[in-house]
């Protein structure tokens, strides 16, 4: 039971009294040895949560819950958009699964602190393989299956994995994608060799294995199993790569004791789920929320997780909802969309067990908001958070006996324990500005940036005067704390929820010789929330070019999920009397009507 009965009372509590708040949060974990210590500032001015105490991250999601009597309650269910298979899988399954590709990784020389790389879609495999490398204190890195072989290579040069993992192959609707491929593509352009690969072999379409690189997963699973390592709260748990404005991807450290303790408080304070609960979210298990409320959140606090592999359907949403009683839908607007699109035909559900729908990872707007509420007739809301902050930055909290106040349900809600926002003005007097958050971040928020194989802290996140974290989203904030949100300050391009750099896009398109200069823009996208527009100055000197090539190209190295299908040819590129690219302009200056901009929320999801 939560001991707060209003969300002021519960403000109060985190805001007056943080070090006996984060210590009565933590006895939801079950710790090997007790905090004492809430939170530590670190000697690089960073801070560390719960820093005396010890646990393991596999324990807490997996066996406690086998020892409870929870061993015969499903833990993952899944299903499979692309070849319609289902499975389940309970608890003392799973801690045998687990268990054993623990052990499988150790045969292969994992250790503690070891990089573990995974790049398959959303599979109960991906998440055997991400509890075994946190049973062993291994960190895994989950790479988004559609990459291409240029992009994985950059993912495998970063991190120095020991062992990469792929399935034989993913799927683009129903049709199968070979990854094997995809890998040694990768693996011949690394500079770095892991030791081994490690194989899901899917009927769909088997890969050749490499004699002496390449194992078997369910032969590893096999194995002798192994015990949950005690490891420290503030050890690295997995690394998550984020797209920033530098064009370069950042690894994201996620602590093991701070993250446990923030992701149970949110299941019973934000979603008002308790143990034997149904969560479904259709994130994949590569972007953030997959990491969250797909795999950790949902088993740590002994609920039942559904995760899907590919786009999910009206009717499978509803089927599944109704057919696993589930209690919380987690999605996003390109999804929402994708119902109200598909919902004309199909009449009212009645889903009885369904109590409240979450959206993020974009914009969405109030008119979608109402659609969703009058066709599931339950409570949905947008919340707001970051890949950086691993949960809900401000929420809507139905686990208090308080009723949400209905002023506030189109937005995205009040700050979540712990988060402190502020502005900081763009211009002096204005009510908006940058929102910004007080240091120290709570629990579950990045530990550190992963570069140059060591964990750095997040120094491009803080402010010039260092008492300030950067979300480099942009808002206001009214007298009852509510976040109103109004854009995003840097280039970010949120494509169904997926983050991309439009920097990271422009450096491949200006790779190809025949560009002379490009610039890449969001726009507004019906169905997708946003979509890359590329605009290009050809060089004269060479043969004609067409979009396709471009398009072409961008596909080859970042994968067609980014989307891309519009490049206009201009001669020249508006600019500032300081040579900056006037990105605003583009429509304008290539004949294009100039539609305004719509605001997103940064990295909520990764979906």
């Amino acid at each position: 039971m939560l001991p707060w009965m209003t969300y002021e009372a519960m403000h109060d509590a985190v805001l007056k009294q943080p070090e006996q708040f984060w210590l009565s949060a933590a006895q939801r974990v079950t710790w090997k040895q007790a905090p004492v210590t809430s939170c530590r500032i670190r000697a690089d001015g960073w801070h560390d949560w719960f820093p005396d105490a010890t646990l393991n991250t596999c324990h807490n999601a997996v066996d406690r819950h086998v020892e409870n009597g929870r061993g015969e309650q499903a833990a993952l269910i899944w299903h499979s958009c692309a070849t319609k298979e289902r499975q389940l899988v309970t608890y003392r399954e799973l801690r045998g699964k687990v268990a054993g590709f623990a052990g499988g990784l150790r045969s292969l020389g994992v250790e503690k602190g070891d990089r573990v790389l995974i790049a398959m879609p959303t599979m109960i495999e991906t998440a055997v393989a991400m509890l075994a490398c946190a049973r062993i204190g291994a960190v895994h890195v989950v790479v988004f299956a559609g990459y291409a072989g240029p992009e994985l290579a950059r993912r495998i040069d970063d991190v120095a994995p020991k062992v990469v993992i792929i399935a034989s192959c993913s799927f683009q609707g129903q049709t199968p994608i070979p990854s094997a491929s995809v890998l040694n593509e990768a693996l011949t352009k690394a500079a770095y060799r892991p030791q081994a690969c490690v194989i899901v072999q899917r009927e769909a379409c088997p890969a050749s294995f490499l004699p002496g690189r390449d194992h078997d997963f369910h032969t590893l699973e096999q194995s002798s199993p192994v015990e949950p390592v005690t490891l420290r709260s503030d050890d690295p748990l997995y690394i998550l790569h984020t797209s920033g404005t530098t064009g370069h991807a950042k690894g994201i450290v996620r602590d093991n004791g701070g993250h446990a303790v923030a992701l149970a408080l949110s299941m019973d304070l934000i979603y008002g789920c308790k143990p034997g609960d149904t969560f479904f979210t259709t994130s994949d298990l590569g972007w953030v929320v997959g990491h969250s409320y797909g795999v950790y959140a949902p088993l740590i606090s002994g609920c039942t997780s559904v995760i899907v592999e590919g786009g999910v359907s009206t009717a499978a949403v509803r089927t599944i909802c109704h057919e696993h009683a589930v209690k919380c839908l987690f999605t996003t607007p390109t999804q929402m969309r994708l119902l109200r699109q598909e919902s004309r035909h199909l009449p009212k559900v009645i889903l009885p067990a369904l109590a409240h729908i979450f959206v993020a990872g974009e914009y969405a707007d109030p008119t979608l908001l109402d659609w969703a509420r009058s066709y599931f007739c339950k409570p949905v809301v947008n919340h707001w958070w970051q890949t950086e902050t691993g949960w809900s930055i401000t929420a809507h909290f139905f686990g208090l006996p308080e009723a949400e106040p209905v002023s506030l349900m189109n937005d995205i809600g009040r700050p979540a324990p712990g988060f402190r926002p502020a502005i900081m003005p763009i211009t002096p007097g204005e009510p908006c500005g940058e929102i910004v958050l007080s240091l120290p971040l709570p629990p579950g928020c990045l530990a550190g940036i992963w570069r140059e194989r060591e964990i750095h802290p997040p120094t491009l996140y803080i402010d010039e005067t260092g008492k300030y974290y950067r979300t480099f989203d942009e808002g206001m904030i009214d007298k009852s704390l509510a976040v109103h949100m109004l854009g995003r300050s840097d280039d970010v391009i949120k494509v169904a929820g997926r983050r991309i750099s439009g920097v990271q896009i422009e450096k491949i398109i200006a790779a190809h010789p025949a560009v002379h200069a490009c610039a890449v823009v969001a726009v507004a996208d019906e169905l997708r929330g946003q979509r890359p527009v590329a605009y290009v100055v050809a060089d004269s000197d060479f043969v004609p070019l067409s979009a396709e090539d471009i398009i072409g190209q961008v596909h080859q190295m970042l994968g067609r999920w980014v989307g891309i299908k519009e490049v206009h040819f201009v001669e020249r590129l508006p600019t500032t009397v300081s040579g900056k690219i006037t990105r605003k302009s583009l429509h304008v200056s290539a004949g294009v009507a100039e539609k305004p901009p719509v605001p997103f929320i940064s990295d909520v999801f990764m979906m």
